[in-house]
């Protein structure tokens, strides 16, 4: 039965989602008078290269929000599988189509070692990725000694650099993992299970659903998606360093939030996450481009959060009242 309840939880994110969207539609408008530089065509699709990285991040991140999880080691095994990367192709002497795969491999097995000792040894989220936030951060600057990896192959920076009929090419793989996840947590049974187990785990538990496995699989899915990310980011500004993916997590959790992902579980749509790093991005841009400085870009994208958590525990309390 709970299953079914939260299979109808997604349809009530659609005001939040609502409500969000025009606020991305009022800030591109200020933002377009404010300068001329912002709503360009070569201005958006860059905008869109640099938030793919986080935008790919977020998107397993929802899932794991969901449950009523987090994961604040993906900045660090993104940085992680750049440098498996870099060291597998200049050090070890693979090939670098190899070497991008060993990345996303690597980026799965750290977070499958997040998912394991989440359900098996039963360690809080917050607290096991915190940690490993540290110790996969540690291995990446331990493997690369503080040294770059340059030289890539040119067919190497189509990845993070090309386009493909005029869009960069990143683009097409954000979009392509959007809709895969879209329908995984709105048409499947797995993505109803999601939102069981972040409304009520045990319930969920004896409704049959298998939480341990369901949570090993999002966290794997999330570490994969860090490594994807890696060599993306890689092929981007064309070096390889153990610092990369730094702070990543907290804007990969900031959009998710923003969209509407309640941090308690049961609550969240990939829309809304769209929306919510879409926003971030296109604030950041448009408020330098402005001349705002960089703290007080942090400051506006914060308290464009806070608005939105009040306006979505508004709109929750009032949908409870209507209930």
């Amino acid at each position: 039965m709970a299953v079914e309840t939260q299979a109808y939880r997604p349809p009530n994110m659609l005001r939040h989602e609502l409500v969000l969207l025009m606020f991305l539609v009022l800030a591109v408008g200020v933002l377009a008078v404010a300068t001329d530089k912002f709503l360009t065509v070569d201005n958006m699709l860059n905008q869109g290269r640099l938030m793919t990285e986080v935008a790919l991040v977020a998107l397993p991140m929802t899932f794991i929000i969901i449950t009523g999880g987090i994961d604040l080691s993906v900045g660090s095994i993104l940085g992680l599988a750049a440098i498996m990367l870099g060291v597998s192709w200049q050090n070890l002497g693979l090939p670098l189509e190899l070497s991008i795969v060993v990345a996303i491999l690597v980026g799965a097995v750290a977070g499958c070692f997040n998912g394991l000792l989440i359900v098996r040894v039963r360690v809080p989220p917050l607290i096991m990725t915190l940690a490993t936030l540290a110790l996969f951060r540690g291995l990446a600057e331990g493997i690369s000694q503080a040294r770059s990896v340059r030289g890539y192959p040119e067919w190497f920076f189509v990845l993070g650099q090309g386009e493909v009929l005029g869009v960069p090419t990143q683009l097409w793989i954000l979009l392509v993992a959007i809709i895969v996840f879209w329908v995984v947590l709105a048409k499947t049974t797995f993505g109803r299970s999601l939102y069981a187990i972040g409304h009520n785990e045990e319930a969920a538990r004896f409704s049959g659903i298998p939480v341990n496995r369901i949570k090993l699989i999002i966290y794997s899915l999330s570490g994969t998606m860090a490594g994807l990310s890696g060599a993306i980011f890689v092929s981007r500004v064309s070096t390889t360093r153990s610092d990369m993916g730094t702070g990543l997590e907290l804007d990969a959790i900031a959009a998710v939030v923003l969209g509407g992902t309640s941090i308690f579980g049961g609550v969240g749509t990939i829309a809304g996450t769209v929306i919510g790093f879409t926003l971030i991005q296109l604030l950041k841009n448009g408020l330098a481009l402005t001349g705002v400085k960089g703290d007080a870009t942090i400051v506006v994208i914060g308290t464009v959060l806070i608005l939105s958590i009040l306006v979505s525990n508004f709109l929750q309390r009032r949908r409870d009242s209507d209930g």
